[in-house]
């Protein structure tokens, strides 16, 4: 009979087959022996802040104004300087502002100002950044550079706290007339935040929540870690949103883009 068995297989495929499960347990071993590089990936998977493929990515994308330069080596040098949103993501925030031809946009968490600059930067000259955050200290750090870009009649800072803020403009008929938000600030409050945010931003608007990783810690929210905890079941939520579409990214310590539909 000239019919093949129904389990046989050509000789050419066994042989082919068995080199590739030797050329897997051999690799499987090999990735025991070898751990990812540490300089490039951190624990979680993520590119490491001192890695060279990070700075690969700076050297090979980052266009940054030469006052945007300027702040980032200031906010480098004080003791919370690491709170700084990374300058690729910064950089990314302002191309989707220019993407949706962004007018009116909300920045939870201002720090020294950074991110607020850039996306002045990439505002109309009518545009307006709502900047809220709780310490003037840190925006005095910011604010002449956002004078010498030329940008600082666009930021329009609010010290108070920020569900404050987002309340008065909500009260003051500004819900939808927004086109975008960034939040960064405290971790405990980023459901409440997103909620009002997501009132305030019109249909087609976006909202970009950063830190969503928490330094790996969202993968075990320990019980008494309540910015874990507060993030993890954002994540979780805004996987089941029906009102947003979303994209987790894993740039910086990771940040979630929400469009709202």
């Amino acid at each position: 009979d000239s019919k093949m068995p129904l389990l046989s297989v050509p000789k050419e495929v066994a042989v082919g087959t068995a080199m590739l499960g030797v050329a897997f347990a051999t690799g499987m071993l090999a990735g025991k022996r070898r751990p990812p590089n540490s300089a490039t990936y951190t624990g979680t998977g993520t590119i490491g802040k001192n890695s060279p493929l990070r700075q690969y990515i700076l050297d090979h994308s980052l266009r940054e104004h030469p006052i945007l330069k300027k702040l980032r080596l200031l906010t480098a040098e004080h003791p919370w300087g690491r709170m700084m949103v990374s300058c690729e993501q910064a950089q990314l925030m302002a191309n989707l502002v220019k993407l949706i031809k962004a007018k009116k946009v909300i920045e939870i968490g201002v720090f020294t100002g950074y991110n607020a600059l850039n996306m002045a930067l990439a505002l109309p000259d009518n545009g307006r950044v709502i900047a809220c955050d709780i310490n003037e200290d840190y925006a005095k750090i910011g604010r002449p550079l956002w004078k010498e870009a030329g940008v600082d009649h666009k930021i329009d800072l609010r010290i108070k706290p920020a569900i404050q803020t987002l309340d008065e403009l909500l009260a003051s008929g500004e819900a939808e007339t927004f086109d975008f938000a960034f939040i960064d600030a405290d971790k405990e409050s980023y459901n409440e935040y997103y909620e009002k945010c997501l009132r305030l931003i019109k249909k087609g608007g976006i909202i970009a929540i950063d830190n969503v990783f928490w330094n790996g810690k969202v993968l075990k929210p320990k019980k008494d870690d309540l910015a874990a905890q507060s993030i993890h079941r954002l994540n979780e939520k805004l996987l089941r949103d029906t009102r947003i579409n979303i994209s987790m990214l894993p740039m910086g310590d990771g940040v979630t883009l929400a469009f709202k539909l």
